[in-house]
């Protein structure tokens, strides 16, 4: 695949260590944030993964609040807030932005889902004027669906292309062949110019081609491949070795 940096909406993040008096409280103490050198991000797909606790999570919520986006995610126009948890990372985190604008942009984030379906519903009925929202989500109620099928609506239904999507966790409610068949939504907006984000467990979703992969440890952060990440590690031992790590497991 011909990497095309032109295309990237994102082209990395830094640190503004001038505005740090202290790394002593969150999220300035996560070892993530701490240890934070400049990032360039991949100019279609990259990955931030590790651990529960390590700061994926925190990391891309900040980069998507810098950007503009609602800290409880949808495009860049919603401005709701059910519970006001973020944490203040976007005051110290710098942007290198790339020379064009995406068309289409979403902060999709796994936790709050819910409170975004339930935002477009409130906004469709106080509007009397034009299509609704949940149009461009394949029209049926984010609610009446299963968890799996109103995420898979998102990702199908509402990203267009030309796009920067941030997503935090995408496969939480995705089975094993939804979280393939998401493989193949990203490569069909990658090749209509979109660029990703995506922070994630999962071995599956991490397997695009050529993409950036960002492990995070105590130690900071590094780039590794799909087959040295840890997740993948853990998953080819677990599956090749079963009964003897179940045996060591249970004893």
């Amino acid at each position: 695949m011909k990497l095309d940096y032109d295309s990237q909406y994102i082209r990395g993040i830094y640190l503004n260590r001038d505005r740090i008096s202290s790394y002593d409280h969150f999220p300035l103490d996560l070892p993530v944030i701490r240890h934070l050198q400049e990032v360039a991000f991949h100019p279609s797909v990259t990955y931030v993964i590790g651990e529960n606790g390590m700061g994926k999570s925190t990391l891309l919520e900040g980069i998507a609040i810098a950007y503009g986006f609602n800290p409880e995610g949808g495009t860049l126009n919603f401005n709701f807030s059910n519970y006001d948890s973020h944490s203040n990372l976007d005051e110290y985190l710098r942007l290198k932005r790339g020379v064009y604008k995406p068309k289409d942009h979403f902060f999709f984030r796994a936790e709050t889902f819910y409170n975004l379906a339930t935002n477009i519903e409130e906004l469709d009925r106080e509007s009397s004027f034009g299509s609704k929202i949940i149009d461009s989500f394949g029209g049926k109620s984010l609610h009446q669906q299963s968890h799996g099928e109103s995420f898979f609506s998102a990702f199908v239904e509402r990203f267009q292309g030309d796009g920067l999507y941030i997503l935090d966790e995408p496969e939480a409610a995705l089975s094993p062949l939804r979280q393939i068949s998401m493989l193949a939504r990203i490569n069909e907006l990658v090749q209509q110019g979109s660029q990703f984000i995506i922070s994630t467990h999962s071995p599956i979703i991490m397997a695009y081609p050529d993409a950036k992969i960002l492990q995070i440890s105590d130690e900071g952060m590094s780039e590794v491949t799909l087959e040295e990440s840890n997740h993948y590690l853990l998953m080819k031992q677990f599956f090749e070795d079963k009964d003897r790590l179940l045996h060591h497991l249970f004893q």
